[in-house]
């Protein structure tokens, strides 16, 4: 497998039936990788640094990447929570733009940036590797077709209030509304 440069959007990791675009915002990074994944999510089985960066979103496509392959993120910068910046190579991240996980979160303090027991309590640095307790995501494929102004077509909008899909999408006013408009108290 190779990558190369690919496109800053659509954020997130799209298939488009040969391979796959990954992008991926990230203000103060230095460098973000992407871990390639066994069917189990378990073992790492490739790292490519993207090799991009557009107007701080960092982004590359891989060849033969197809929807089930499960990934993660590892962004390098300044570790300086003072800053607030607290980037740790050693903590695999889940794609903030992922529309599937496969596995589940096994809860530990691995998890943490920091070492939780420390002296330093939260300004500490832990070089633990939390990718064997991380869900990891998968690409999605090609995005369904929009219909005017942008918008999803009706046909393929969640309808029903009770659906858990339609949390913030189908409230009378709110963002999937015909209205577009915000509700008001």
């Amino acid at each position: 497998m190779r990558v190369e440069a690919g496109t800053p959007h659509p954020l997130g990791a799209t298939w488009d039936g040969r391979g796959t675009n990954f992008a991926l915002f990230s203000e103060h990074a230095e460098k973000v990788e992407l871990c390639l994944f066994d069917r189990q999510g378990r073992r790492e089985l490739e790292r490519f640094a993207l090799p991009e960066r557009t107007e701080d979103v960092w982004h590359g496509y891989v060849d033969d990447v197809v929807p089930g392959q499960l990934y993660g993120y590892r962004v390098y910068g300044p570790y300086e929570p003072e800053r607030g910046h607290r980037f740790n190579p050693n903590k695999l991240l889940v794609d903030p733009y992922a529309k599937r996980l496969s596995g589940r979160l096994v809860w530990s303090d691995v998890h943490f940036g920091y070492r939780t027991a420390s002296a330093r309590a939260d300004l500490s640095y832990d070089r633990r590797d939390n990718a064997r307790g991380m869900p990891k995501p998968s690409p999605g494929g090609p995005e369904p077709a929009r219909g005017s102004h942008g918008r999803t077509p009706s046909s393929t909008r969640p309808t029903s209030r009770g659906s858990p899909n339609c949390a913030t999408t189908c409230r009378p006013g709110g963002a999937g509304s015909s209205t577009g408009s915000p509700r008001r108290p």
